[in-house]
């Protein structure tokens, strides 16, 4: 048994690269990857929690490098995909999870609030995927996992520059798959529901308690819950799924 699960799971020799990999969905996911066998490079803002998290995908045993960068910011995209592929090369999945939650009212988003929403949470996602997707095609394997939202679907309270933009990243989700999923690349969303990270510590804790019970499980999720949807969409079990939207919510949106 143990054959036939590393077959479909291992990631033994495949390298991620995981934005957004030090905090959160993205540190989850990042520690997944490197416990099935991944060498794993992390792309985010803060140095001090890049470091630490390398330090723990390291203490599983997995080679790992960091590359700060602000995602909003092009020049760093380009700058942080090519440092991203020295440690250990062109990557085999690339998992795009950073993210930021902008969400004045409809009115007061202005131009600076929509630009920046759109840099970090599509832009760089294309940026990325156009650096590296074509590479994965070439090669004739390779996985990409964009992290969607339920903004992406429905409308919530002031979704405003937000949900455009994850409504935007299942597109093109739909869109890389198209182009590279002939050629062995098997590009997916996962959507969570409520989480509970630094992401969503604004909204009040009422809040909190009215999501978890709007779950048919009766909880909010937790970063740990997209472990074995990431290692999944990651490895080879899944490669006949492709161009699709996975909801990780507890069956928040089937309420």
């Amino acid at each position: 048994m143990t054959s036939f699960l590393d077959d479909l799971f291992s990631l033994d020799d495949r390298v991620a690269v995981v934005t957004g990999g030090s905090s959160g969905i993205g540190r989850a996911i990042a520690v997944a990857l490197a416990r099935a066998g991944a060498r794993v490079v992390l792309i985010a803002r803060r140095e001090a929690e890049l470091r630490e998290t390398t330090a723990e995908l390291e203490s599983h045993g997995r080679p790992a490098a960091y590359v700060p960068a602000d995602l909003a910011d092009r020049a760093q995209v380009h700058r942080a995909a090519e440092e991203a592929a020295k440690p250990f090369g062109e990557p085999d999945i690339l998992v795009n999870c950073a993210g930021i939650n902008l969400r004045p009212p409809m009115d007061d988003v202005d131009e600076d609030t929509w630009d920046r929403t759109m840099a970090v949470n599509l832009d760089a996602p294309h940026l990325l995927g156009r650096r590296f997707g074509p590479g994965m095609a070439r090669r004739g394997h390779g996985r990409i996992i964009n992290i969607a939202s339920q903004q992406s679907f429905r409308a919530f309270s002031n979704s405003g520059a937000y949900g455009a933009s994850k409504g935007g990243l299942v597109a093109l989700t739909r869109s890389q798959a198209e182009a590279w999923s002939p050629h062995g690349v098997c590009v997916n969303a996962l959507v969570p529901g409520f989480v509970v990270t630094p992401l969503a510590a604004h909204i009040p804790a009422e809040r909190q308690g009215a999501m978890a019970e709007r779950t048919l499980i009766g909880r909010n999720g937790e970063p740990a819950d997209f472990a074995g949807a990431a290692v999944f969409l990651a490895s080879a079990a899944s490669a006949y799924v492709t161009g699709q939207a996975i909801f990780v919510d507890g069956g928040f949106s089937a309420h």
